[in-house]
């Protein structure tokens, strides 16, 4: 028992010691790719992204039919305001009150 009290925490500290050198290299692998950014390029990168975002999230709607197409709701109108004028000419209107 008392070996592995010994080697437990050895072996742990072991391990984080490589990961905490593979994160260090990723992060300069990230530091020299993003060295000949400016700040116009980031902001088309940023642009592009919410773009791409935004156009995303439109077809996910539409797929799981939560966003129909404002043609149908235009024509919806239209029906609408057709049929209010002959229900206007066939209905009688009782004004009351004083």
């Amino acid at each position: 028992m008392d070996q592995f009290l010994l080697y437990a925490p050895l072996i742990i500290a072991s391990i984080s010691l490589f990961l905490c050198f593979y994160a260090c290299m990723r992060v300069g692998q990230f530091i020299n790719a993003s060295k000949g950014l400016d700040w116009d390029a980031v902001a088309n990168i940023t642009g592009d992204l919410a773009t791409t975002k935004k156009t995303i999230q439109v077809l996910n709607n539409r797929l799981n039919g939560m966003h129909s197409p404002k043609l149908a709701d235009q024509e919806l109108m239209m029906q609408l305001m057709q049929r209010q004028p002959n229900q206007q000419m066939n209905g009688q209107i009782k004004n009351v009150g004083g």
